[in-house]
């Protein structure tokens, strides 16, 4: 069971790196109608995976694993924990910035948005996938031990 766990673990990993990139591509190559419909439809796969990631993750820590006791006493586990509140945290602008699109989609039309606000949602996603990369060095880490408190 634990082989499963650690599988949907790093199946929603890849999903959520998956779907930022593809934002940030989409929001580079100009915002269409379509693009703008891809980009609300892969920030809720963004959502999705993120919750997946969190969801089995927390079952592992507490279930398939190594147990709590040892993850918590892990700096690079605590480590994981901060940034990945972290980047929840950032991505809340552009969710709240694609959300706000829809009304727009449905009408069919593209999404008025000043070039500022794209550049920032661009820099808030690079941010965000610049986190992950820092997560993925932490849990190598972690994997091998190091930084263990206890």
């Amino acid at each position: 069971m634990a082989a499963i766990f650690a599988f949907l673990h790093h199946l929603a990993a890849f999903a959520l790196v998956t779907a930022l990139a593809v934002e940030l591509v989409l929001l580079k190559s100009g915002l269409t109608v379509e693009n703008a419909r891809k980009i609300v439809r892969y920030d809720a796969v963004y959502g999705m995976s993120a919750g997946t990631l969190l969801v089995v993750g927390l079952l592992r820590v507490f279930y398939f694993e190594k147990g709590a006791a040892y993850y918590f006493q892990s700096a690079p586990f605590l480590g994981k924990l901060a940034l990945f509140a972290a980047i929840g945290l950032l991505s809340i602008y552009p969710t709240r910035e694609f959300l706000s699109w829809r009304a727009a989609l449905k009408r069919g039309q593209v999404p008025v948005v000043d070039p500022g606000k794209l550049q920032k949602l661009h820099r808030v996603i690079h941010w965000e996938l610049s986190g992950v990369a820092l997560i993925l060095l932490l849990a190598a880490l972690m994997a091998r031990g190091i930084g263990h408190l206890g």
